[in-house]
C-alpha cells in the first residue's frame, strides 16, 4: 500500500478567538508549505471549523487523552498546566499527522497572542 506525505496544521487558541487570529497563526507557520488538514482538541473544534470551511480543508478533532506522552519543542507553562503538554498546537499536529509524524518547526503565535499554530508532516494511507 502506497503512503503519501500529509501536512497537518495543529492549533491551540483561547475561547472566543477570531478567524483572523487563527488565519494569521496559520500563515506564519505554513510559509510555503501546502497544508492538507487542520487539527485541534475536540472541545476547540467548533472554534476552528469556520477557518477549515473557509479553506476547504478537513478538520481533525483530537481527544485530549491522545496527547499523553507527546513531546513538543515548546514548553509553555500555561499549556503544561491546562493540558499537560508543552504546546497544544504542536501536540495536536503530531497526533493528527500519525505515529511517525515530525514537527516542521516550533509553534507560531498570532500577533494578538490568542492563537498558536504548528505544522507536522506525517504519512497517510
Amino acid at each position: 500500500m502506497e503512503r503519501h506525505a500529509v501536512i497537518v496544521a495543529g492549533f491551540g487558541f483561547r475561547v472566543g478567538t477570531r478567524i483572523e487570529s487563527l488565519r494569521s497563526a496559520l500563515l506564519a507557520a505554513s510559509a510555503d508549505e501546502a497544508v492538507d488538514a487542520l487539527a485541534t482538541l475536540t472541545d476547540k473544534a467548533p472554534g476552528l471549523a469556520p477557518l477549515a470551511a473557509a479553506l476547504r480543508l478537513p478538520l481533525i478533532a483530537i481527544d485530549p487523552a491522545a496527547l499523553e506522552g507527546i513531546m513538543t519543542r515548546t514548553r509553555s507553562p500555561a499549556s503544561l498546566s491546562a493540558r499537560g503538554v508543552g504546546s497544544v498546537a504542536e501536540a495536536v499536529a503530531l497526533a493528527a499527522a500519525g505515529p511517525d509524524a515530525r514537527l516542521l518547526g516550533a509553534r507560531h503565535v498570532s500577533p494578538d497572542r490568542r492563537a498558536t499554530c504548528a505544522l507536522a508532516r506525517g504519512a497517510s494511507q
